[in-house]
């Protein structure tokens, strides 16, 4: 078995250029979000998990599985029908199909629910993290944006746990040089405001997607 520092060398960088232009991408028409290009880009953010190591495991421990099923669950459409093209079919279609509470199926759209409060966190925590110095802890501001997203859904020891392990966190200079390692950082980091812009939209798409079928509590 890999240790964590193997399996950070395994991936090169969080590649925050390309995160800003697959979400771009993924804007479909006015209000709806297209699933490939969500995917590929939680690929990205998939990177920043491994990179921090095991600070963040109680938001990374079963993102894969949750990527996964998602791409099982677009491998069934057709050209006829593309259930899970984009997230407002997908979330009609398990809907409308009374599939969301059908014994036995494995729903995407309360799949996709879980990433997207993932993407809350991540959002909060690196829009923070741009107000800080380089030579400022990321701990505290990773905290803040903990607490105010993905605390709300995870009990009490999986937050207590979680508060702990961000005390190891390095500086935010220190946290840049080692997510986005082999690339350019400064120019890695003039990206991070065009992709915290195309990252919100997608939230926020979702978000009503999610509010305007009453999904928000799929359990």
């Amino acid at each position: 078995m890999a240790t964590e520092s193997e399996a950070a060398v395994a991936v090169d960088c969080f590649d925050i250029e390309k995160v800003a232009a697959l979400f771009e991408r993924s804007l479909q028409e006015d209000d709806d979000v297209r699933m490939e290009d969500y995917l590929e880009a939680y690929e990205e953010i998939m990177k920043f998990f491994m990179l921090m190591g095991s600070v963040f495991t109680f938001v990374s421990s079963d993102v894969r599985s949750k990527l996964d099923i998602l791409y099982e669950l677009r491998k069934q459409d057709t050209d006829e029908a593309k259930h899970f093209d984009s997230i407002k079919t997908m979330l009609l279609y398990e809907k409308e199909a009374s599939l969301l509470h059908q014994k036995g199926y494995v729903s995407g759209s309360r799949t996709l629910l879980r990433l997207h409060r993932g993407l809350e966190f991540v959002y909060e925590f690196l829009n923070r993290l741009q107000e800080i110095a380089d030579d400022e802890k990321s701990h505290h501001v990773c905290k803040s944006a903990y607490n105010d997203t993905l605390a709300k859904y995870h009990s009490f020891l999986i937050r207590k746990g979680a508060q702990m392990a961000m005390y190891a966190m390095p500086t935010r200079g220190d946290l840049l040089k080692r997510v986005c390692r082999n690339v350019d950082v400064s120019r890695a980091v003039a990206k991070l405001p065009e992709m915290l812009q195309h990252m919100r939209i997608v939230y926020d798409r979702t978000e009503q997607l999610y509010a305007q079928e009453e999904l928000h509590n799929l359990p």
